[in-house]
């Protein structure tokens, strides 16, 4: 093996760009070895080694860790760390580019690492028994509704899931009535074909906030932690229409007893 190595090192000097190589880094073309690269490559190293490098070297490795990370809050905490070490490379170096670059970037993941913590702390407290879904307003739009508006049919495409905040809504097929604060079209994502299950009228002017299904994929896919808890909270609001829809179906069985018993 020793053999071969020192053959393609002796092939490789004889190359006139590799030679031109190995005088830039101060090495005699005509006498090398193994043992003076290693040695030379050793001393370029511990010439090199400044406070500055050494912030450079730890931001580097942090920044490679995002690129290994498979959820977005470790992702954005190696990326935040990743920028103060290269901040700080920037501040000592006197690169007033590369400092205001990595400095302001600080700021931006922090912010959006409080958000998706936040976001998956109201989705837990929800899953908790608070079936509120205030902690997603942030990421729906607005939208109004006029009386005898029809906002979905059962069977229709199914593409985004809805909040009623003001009015009146009712669910044609059980003759419920969704007062604000309630979540509708949720099921709609987790059918295969995303098919409507139900038809929803508008009986009451009012105003709904929409969010689309694949902002819902990239909020799951950025933490699926938070898929997780959105999963438990739309079969808690499964297990609510299955128990009102026993419910109608126990009154219609008792209903036409009434006149006999009187």
């Amino acid at each position: 093996m020793s053999i071969m190595l020192d053959r393609i090192l002796d092939a490789a000097t004889d190359n006139l760009r590799f030679a031109k190589i190995l005088v830039q880094m101060g090495l005699d073309p005509n006498n090398v070895t193994w043992d003076a690269i290693f040695n030379r490559l050793l001393e370029l190293f511990l010439h090199n080694i400044t406070l500055a490098n050494m912030f450079a070297l730890v931001g580097a490795i942090f920044f490679v860790a995002t690129l290994l990370t498979h959820t977005m809050v470790p992702l954005r905490v190696a990326n935040m760390i990743g920028c103060a070490f290269f901040a700080i490379f920037g501040a000592l170096t006197g690169a007033v580019t590369t400092f205001l670059l990595y400095l302001l970037m600080i700021p931006i993941n922090a912010y959006r690492l409080r958000q998706m913590l936040a976001l998956v702390k109201k989705a837990r407290t929800a899953t908790q028994g608070d079936m509120s879904m205030e902690w997603l307003k942030p990421f729906m739009t607005d939208r109004k509704y006029r009386k005898g508006d029809i906002l979905m049919k059962k069977g229709d495409a199914a593409n985004e899931m809805l909040l009623t905040v003001t009015g009146k809504f009712r669910v044609i097929e059980i003759n419920v009535e969704l007062p604000p604060g309630r979540l509708m079209g949720e099921l709609g994502f987790l059918t295969p074909d995303n098919r409507r299950t139900a038809t929803i009228e508008c009986i009451e002017d009012g105003r709904v906030l929409t969010i689309s299904y694949e902002k819902l994929l990239e909020i799951y896919f950025q933490n699926p932690q938070f898929g997780y808890y959105f999963l438990v909270l739309t079969s808690q609001r499964l297990l609510e229409n299955l128990a009102r829809a026993e419910a109608i179906i126990a009154q219609n069985k008792i209903a036409p007893q009434t006149p006999f018993a009187n």
